[in-house]
């Protein structure tokens, strides 16, 4: 519908009725207007699958919800590194959505996995905020596709389920802009969302709800966002203050109690009824571009999407270690599968994003036809298994080829609503991949998980397989890459650190009682790792394959660009193996020089692109880099900065092996703002080319304010050398010439350098 005739259904509207329009009807519907032909619409949880409730509805996935298909989780998907894959299961996922008339499914998730610990990582995509942009853009663009809406969530700094529903983040702007930012902008500014769901938290101590800075000025204002901002679900705590900030629709309903407060502040001239009236435009504009598109006669073909969600999981999986090539299975084996997981495997996590799976198909069921007998292994319910159901499984082990333990994290160990509280697996699951690894030394492990986990026996087993969770048909594909019909391909999209202590958010993370510090700043994940040089267990962007690549050619299109020009990144890339296979390879960017190098990564991930290739082929790849490949975010001007300096420019499959490496000097166009002062020190003024010129005097003359080795005695000589005079001098602050110089220097002689500096 046009914009004029929604605005003219809003004039008709009484105050009472548009008030209404900003909350739900119930827990999963929009209101309508009767009267005037205004339609309800509904959205549904998601972002991997529907849970669409069509009686009892709930908030956490206690109610049963409709039959649907479970794709990967986000923690999965991210593996991929695969944004056409994503796009293309994003269409899938619209096509479910046409066919039950909803209108948005919420979702994507994109907060950051700061720390191993947070209870819904199992939604979210990765610690890399540009890996998760582009995972995130590609599923919305799948998704809206098929004209259905999504919501990208949860906006902002939502990065822990303890104390969510008060919680403040206390976090600065650079991080904020560098880390918990730019996945919501490159979505908003690539793929428009219909809608965005603000968060429960507090950012810096303003609930998300009521928070204009984001709702309005960055995400409207600078970005350009054209949706409405709904709540999450119970958010809201003023609601009044939240029209205000640009909260336009309140998630579920509020029984019309916040409906009366709009009313009463409007008659009350407390709030502008022009605000309500945006925010029913901005709702009613979303409503009726689904009305307007809705195609409930879409097919939604579950069997076929079931398989689509197999291939999907196959290509996600990472491989983690292969010792000895004990992967993949041969089919002319023995094989002992063991564990609970792999009868009855865990695909998803717990609360709003679980889905009522139509069926589902573990390993074991998958393996039928194959030589692969069974062991129960453990009880996931279980902290502890028997004695009896250990040994079983070692027996089974030791007269198999080859043994594989399915093995990860139960359902309360991850679930929206609660963190976890270490990075452990159950004791039972590490117990029976000891006793399986002594019975049999050809030992597999696959791991069902939402983020990482300390693996203690690692040094004992052949091979891990990381599936995640790989959605209901994880155990098709489980099976598929295990005997080699899928090469794996998958990539982490975060570290694995050897133990939760290496974390860096660890001091930091939860926060008692009002909120947490986000205190390591921009050094989340590899870009911590990597400015320590810590060992991790396995690092960010890593992943192995049943065959080789060799990564050689690096070329830059430039040496030396302004920050305003791009430059083309090209490399080639070869299967050196037997086997067809692909890669991911990755580009980052690290600042060498320049004045904030200091509080800056060594390297951060600015490109990647997944390759495929037949034994033998190689092809040549290409990526381009812009401006904010390069830039920082400085708090100074608000705004994205490239200093002038020289960049590195690294290629190659992980954060850790980058093989490949060329430089680029980047000129900056842009000019920080200076304002010098008596305070201000010799080692800043130098970097300033102006303030250098007009203070060279005064450096030149630093040797007589502390002496220039010459002339003195040998013990002063030995005491304040040359080199130790420059040093000390850096430190200096303008207004420290007037006591060293014995008068050589004058106040009105400092009054007039700055003047011509700050000109």
């Amino acid at each position: 519908m046009e914009i004029n005739k929604i605005r003219e259904l809003i004039a008709q509207m009484t105050l009472e009725e548009k008030a209404g329009l900003l909350s739900g009807e119930d827990f999963w519907h929009t209101k309508g207007v009767e009267r005037l032909g205004v339609p309800k619409s509904m959205v549904s949880d998601g972002p991997h699958g529907l849970r669409k409730q069509d009686e009892q509805a709930d908030h956490l996935g206690i109610n049963d919800s409709i039959k649907a298909v479970c794709f990967p989780a986000a923690s999965a998907t991210a593996a991929s590194f695969d944004p056409d894959m994503i796009e293309k299961m994003g269409e899938a996922l619209g096509e479910a959505c046409q066919h039950e008339k909803l209108s948005v499914l919420l979702g994507p998730a994109v907060n950051i996995k700061r720390s191993p610990l947070c209870g819904r990582n199992f939604e979210y995509f990765s610690e890399d905020p540009y890996l998760t942009g582009v995972m995130a853009t590609a599923l919305i663009k799948g998704i809206q596709s098929k004209n259905v809406g999504t919501s990208i969530k949860h906006f902002a700094l939502n990065n822990q389920e303890h104390r969510r529903m008060s919680s403040s983040s206390e976090c600065d702007e650079k991080t904020i802009r560098e880390i918990y930012f730019p996945a919501f902008e490159m979505a908003v500014k690539e793929a428009q969302p219909w809608t965005v769901m603000c968060s429960y938290n507090r950012i810096n101590g303003t609930f998300a709800s009521e928070n204009p800075w984001l709702l309005t000025d960055v995400l409207r204002k600078e970005w350009g966002f054209e949706g409405y901002v709904m709540s999450d679900w119970g958010a809201v705590s003023d609601r009044v203050a939240g029209v205000a900030a640009g909260l336009d629709l309140e998630m579920p309903a509020s029984g019309g109690i916040n409906d009366r407060k709009v009313v009463e502040a409007v008659k009350a001239g407390k709030l502008d009824e022009k605000l309500v009236d945006l925010c029913c435009e901005r709702i009613l504009n979303i409503v009726f571009r689904y009305v307007e598109n809705a195609k409930p006669e879409t097919p939604w073909d579950k069997e076929a999407q079931h398989l689509q969600a197999a291939e999907v999981a196959a290509d996600c999986m990472v491989l983690l270690k292969n010792e000895g090539g004990i992967l993949p299975l041969n089919k002319e084996d023995d094989i002992a599968f063991i564990g609970e997981f792999a009868e009855k495997p865990r695909f998803q996590g717990g609360g709003s994003s679980h889905i009522n799976c139509f069926k589902t198909t573990g390993a074991v069921e998958a393996a039928k036809g194959l030589k692969v007998t069974y062991a129960r292994g453990y009880d996931v319910a279980a902290d502890d298994a028997p004695a009896d159901m250990i040994a079983e499984a070692a027996a089974a082990a030791k007269k198999a080829k080859v043994a594989v333990v399915f093995a990860g994290l139960p359902d309360a160990y991850e679930s929206e609503g609660y963190d976890r509280t270490h990075m452990r697996m159950p004791e039972s699951q590490n117990r029976l991949i000891e006793a399986v690894a002594e019975a049999n030394p050809n030992t597999v492990v696959v791991l069902h998980n939402g983020s990482p986990v300390e693996m203690p026996w690692i040094g004992r087993v052949k091979g891990v397989l990381e599936a995640y969770l790989g959605g209901q048909a994880v155990g098709l594909a489980e099976v598929k890459v295990l005997f080699g019909d899928v090469n794996p391909s998958g990539h982490l999209p975060e570290s694995f650190p050897i133990k939760l202590e290496d974390n860096p958010s660890y001091l930091f993370y939860g926060g008692e009682p009002a909120g947490t510090e986000y205190r390591e700043g921009i050094f989340v994940g590899y870009r911590y790792y990597d400015k320590k040089k810590m060992d991790v267990l396995f690092p960010f962007g890593y992943g192995l394959s049943y065959t080789t690549f060799e990564y050689s050619g690096l070329k830059l299109s430039k040496d030396k660009i302004l920050d305003t020009d791009t430059v083309t990144v090209t490399v080639t890339v070869k299967n050196t193996g037997k086997r067809a296979g692909k890669t991911v390879a990755q580009v980052y960017v690290g600042d060498v020089e320049g004045y904030v190098n200091a509080v800056r990564p060594v390297r951060e991930l600015k490109a990647f692109r997944k390759v495929e290739l037949q034994p033998g082929e190689s092809k040549e790849v290409s990526f381009t880099l812009c401006k904010r490949a390069f830039a920082t975010w400085r708090s100074e001007i608000h705004d994205w900065f490239v200093e002038s300096g020289e960049f590195s420019i690294e290629v190659g499959d992980s954060s850790a092996c980058l093989p490949l490496k060329a430089m680029v000097t980047v000129e900056s166009t842009q000019k920080l703002p200076a304002h010098y002062d008596m305070n201000s020190i010799v080692m800043d003024l130098m970097k300033d080319p102006k303030a250098k010129e007009v203070i060279a005097p005064l450096i030149s003359g630093a040797a007589a304010i502390f002496g220039d080795g010459e002339g003195g005695s040998e013990a002063a000589n030995e005491a304040v050398t040359e080199e130790m005079s420059m040093a000390m001098m850096q430190y200096m602050p303008l207004r420290s010439m007037l006591g060293f110089s014995n008068g050589a220097v004058t106040g009105e002689m400092i009054d007039e350098m700055l003047k011509k500096m700050n000109e």
